[in-house]
């Protein structure tokens, strides 16, 4: 995220001498992305991050491809996704391309004997049913239904949930994340036109700093395998920091949406951008107040990327039968747009209470074999004039 924080202790300048009260060294280590070019954060430890004692099991988490060339639009019934205990195994990858892999999860406990890293993706996951609160190296966030949780490539977190109904949408994002450019101005400070502002973004407020040592088992994601790694020392030792690179929290409800006379298109939705895909926040807004507007989107062609729409709550107006955790897949290459009858349901409407989060990637998405397990394979001809399917 592009500003600034600071928690913990630190001392006056980087890379210098910054001793503990018995007169032992803190540890410094430079937490940093693209090379030394892109965001980085200086964190200091009790001890030395780089102790690992054992290296115990390597096994694969990549998806399995049930359709790697795929044209035909799906809907998936996303809370058909079973419950699993553990918070790894819940997560389950519904859509995948090179540069993200779109993910459910509903996992009924807490991360409770292991921590967790990927070091080869942005983690942002979307609350849509559950409360707890995020622990990392860097500190804590709290999270509740509608928080987007960014979690940058590397960091090390465990999440603890307060009940066994929680349901995640997930993007994990080979590209760096960030806020979309066109909201900023040059010195990265969110402008007036923008959607939400820095007051809206959450930053980790509880550092827990852990001075202890044995055997501690982090799972490390990498190229699509898991490694069981045991540690020496606690991943949560960090006494202080400061940077641009740490997680943080942004409720979809805080966002606000931009409206015209006319039907604004998807990009004034948009949250989060990479130089692969957006995603946008489809939030409760006023429609258009042009006398003759057509609130209903327009029909319109996706010939350069796939479009993904995760349905959270609300009247979904341009959709016929859809309900909340369902998804629906648009593939580059044929035109969408509103089922039969929701162009004229919508004339005359004043607002909208729908919650979506869209993902509109620029490579193709591939269809995975889970997905298939709750796909609606006949959603595709939901369009065709006597609305049977």
């Amino acid at each position: 995220m592009p500003f600034y924080h600071k928690l913990g202790n630190i001392p006056p300048k980087r890379h210098t001498i910054f001793r503990k009260p018995n007169g032992d060294l803190y540890y410094e280590q430079l937490f940093g992305t693209i090379g030394f070019d892109g965001m980085s954060t200086n964190s200091y430890h009790e001890h030395r991050p780089t102790q690992v004692k054992e290296i115990r099991k390597q096994y694969s988490v990549a998806p399995k491809i049930a359709k790697a060339n795929n044209i035909q639009s799906y809907r998936l019934r996303g809370f058909q996704v079973p419950q699993v205990d553990d918070y790894l195994e819940s997560r389950k990858i519904m859509l995948t391309n090179s540069d993200c892999n779109i993910i459910l999860a509903a996992p009924k406990n807490s991360t409770r004997d292991y921590f967790y890293k990927n070091t080869d993706a942005d983690e942002l996951i979307f609350i849509h049913r559950g409360t707890g609160k995020l622990r990392t190296m860097l500190g804590n966030l709290d999270f509740k239904y509608g928080d987007y949780l960014l979690v940058p490539r590397g960091i090390i977190y465990k999440i603890d949930f307060d009940t066994e109904d929680n349901r995640l949408f997930i993007v994990e994002s080979y590209r760096p994340i960030y806020t979309p450019k066109r909201y900023r101005n040059w010195f990265g400070q969110l402008l007036e036109h923008s959607p939400f502002c820095e007051r809206d973004i959450r930053r980790p407020y509880e550092l827990e700093t852990n001075d202890e040592k044995g055997e501690f088992l982090i799972n490390v994601k990498k190229q699509g395998d898991i490694f069981e790694m045991i540690y020496a020392t606690h991943p949560f030792d960090v006494i202080g920091y400061d940077g641009y690179n740490y997680p943080y929290a942004f409720s979809i409800h805080d966002f606000e949406p931009i409206t015209g006379r006319i039907h604004q298109p998807p990009p004034v939705h948009q949250t989060f951008e990479t130089d692969a895909f957006v995603i946008c926040s489809f939030v409760p807004r006023m429609y258009d107040y042009h006398p003759q507007s057509i609130p209903a989107p327009y029909n319109h062609s996706n010939i350069d990327s796939d479009e993904v729409l995760y349905y959270v709550d609300g009247d979904f107006m341009s959709r016929n039968d859809v309900d909340a955790g369902h998804i629906s897949l648009h593939p580059a290459g044929i035109p969408h747009g509103p089922h039969p009858g929701a162009v004229e349901r919508s004339i005359g409407h004043t607002k909208t209470e729908e919650l979506a989060v869209m993902v509109d990637t620029f490579k193709p998405l591939q269809v995975t074999e889970e997905a298939m397990k709750i796909a609606d394979e006949d959603y595709f001809k939901s369009w065709l004039e006597n609305g049977k399917h």
